[in-house]
């Protein structure tokens, strides 16, 4: 039997599906909308079917779409692992890999030994994603992704990578215009630097319930740090971000032993699909940086 499908429509396809729009598909694989309009189309005239219902607001499977969908993914999945399990003959993991980590980690633990992975593995091709936030590893076509935090139940594989522990932290520039605090309630008294988009990140463990509230907010680790280390403030940063910072007096950890340890917002995870064909070159990589993070 020939099969008509090309492997470029039916990922434009899933695409979509996951999407929810041929311009979100569009947008998501860095291409125009015409693109993959003539894609679907094309893919539609091959297989003599309708598959998505269309209006002005919105694009919807069909029923024959919701028929194909499985079968599309099941067919590029095996084709993704034939190609896995041929690389894997030439004992080198080879093809692209994308990585999304939060900013700060991305900055502090990844970055700085991308050259020594490249020299290691000069046939992986890196794709390196900054994201605050939890996302969908499959509607952002992600590999792998490296998580702060108490994971959630899923049906992503996870390896723990340790734990990163909290430092309650100053710069000397702050500390000389401002008292120090020298217990957990005198912090009250001091310009609190905190998270914009997610609350729950400013929840310090502290071992004695007291309300802190934030007078700067921002909207990522990467920021705070920036700000603490410009004298605005103090902050709660994980040491996977400052300990260098703490080793050079930019930073001066305030209170010791006042945070809970371990605590929720101490670990890091690699989270990835058990199933996913991209598996040497996800070991690769979480074999090669587990050895490198300073956590």
């Amino acid at each position: 039997m020939i099969v008509k499908s090309k492997t470029e429509d039916l990922e434009n396809f899933i695409t979509v599906v996951d999407c929810g729009s041929f311009t979100g598909a569009a947008n998501l694989l860095n291409t125009q909308v015409a693109t993959i309009s003539r894609s679907i189309s094309r893919l539609e005239r091959e297989l003599e079917a309708t598959l998505f219902n269309r209006s002005t607001r919105r694009v919807e499977l069909s029923e024959e779409g919701y028929l194909f969908l499985k079968y599309a993914k099941e067919s590029l999945d095996i084709l993704s692992r034939g190609e896995e399990e041929l690389n894997n003959l030439k004992g080198v993991p080879k093809g692209r890999l994308r990585v999304d980590a939060a900013s700060p980690f991305l900055f502090h633990q990844v970055i700085p030994y991308i050259e020594d992975f490249q020299i290691a593995y000069p046939e992986i091709q890196l794709d390196l994603i900054s994201n605050e936030n939890i996302i969908d590893l499959i509607e952002k076509k992600t590999d792998v992704a490296i998580r702060i935090g108490k994971l959630a139940d899923s049906n992503l594989y996870a390896k723990k990578l340790g734990n990163s522990t909290l430092h309650i932290v100053a710069s000397p520039r702050y500390l000389a215009k401002n008292s120090v605090p020298h217990n957990l309630s005198e912090l009250k008294q001091h310009d609190l630097i905190g998270f914009a988009d997610s609350p729950k990140l400013n929840n310090w463990f502290l071992k004695e319930e007291i309300d802190l509230r934030p007078r700067i907010t921002a909207s990522n680790g990467e920021a705070i740090r920036q700000l603490t280390l410009n004298g605005n403030g103090i902050a709660l940063l994980s040491n996977f971000m400052i300990r260098k910072d703490i080793e050079n007096n930019r930073l001066v950890e305030l209170l010791p032993s006042s945070v809970i340890s371990p605590n929720p917002r101490e670990e890091i995870h690699a989270v990835y699909y058990k199933n996913s064909a991209v598996s040497s070159r996800i070991s690769a990589f979480v074999n090669f940086f587990s050895k490198k993070f300073s956590l």
